[in-house]
């Protein structure tokens, strides 16, 4: 027998709400940035805070950093093994009774389908579309990313915030009640 129960229905409704709300926030921005700026190589930038913070639109064949370029169906197949696993660990391994990791899983599954419907081509080409720009000044440029990337980091960083804070809280909560 189950001794944590079935994984309540809010739960479901968290991961689904921000899975499905992310990666639509994520396709559409960067429908709309493409459809404003154009295609890499026109070389068209709108600056937010000249010239630190802006938009440009680059396309890209690999991973986070531009890793891997040319992969892009290997890092399409890991994506959805990615999803497969978060799927399986929140709902059949009951890990969705944590609101903190349901909350950083859903985060990250909005960012793996917003750059999985990317990388598979569904817009017309297999390649990310990134446009946000952060640069100090032309030797200091970190790579172009978008919305779905800024959803990956912020899930990644909210499971190991939970790993070194929370889960290390549960276990001396759990220690303490065996020595009593």
């Amino acid at each position: 027998m189950d001794s944590q129960g079935a994984v309540p229905v809010s739960r479901y409704v968290l991961f689904l709400t921000l899975a499905i709300a992310g990666c639509v926030i994520d396709l559409w921005s960067k429908s709309a940035v493409f459809a404003w700026l154009g295609m890499p190589g026109q070389n068209r930038f709108y600056w937010l805070i000249e010239p630190y913070i802006g938009f440009q639109t680059s396309l890209n064949e690999g991973a986070l950093f531009g890793l891997g370029q040319g992969y892009t169906s290997v890092f399409a197949m890991f994506s959805v093994v990615a999803a497969l696993g978060i799927l399986f660990w929140l709902f059949v391994a009951k890990a969705a009774h944590d609101v903190i990791l349901t909350t950083a899983l859903g985060l990250i599954t909005g960012g793996i389908f917003g750059n999985l419907y990317d990388r598979l081509g569904i817009w017309g080409q297999p390649a990310v579309r990134d446009f946000i720009l952060f640069r100090y000044n032309e030797q200091y440029v970190w790579p172009n990313f978008n919305i779905a990337d800024a959803l990956l980091v912020c899930g990644a960083i909210l499971m190991l915030w939970h790993s070194v804070f929370v889960a290390n809280a549960s276990v001396s909560d759990d220690a303490s009640g065996d020595a009593s």
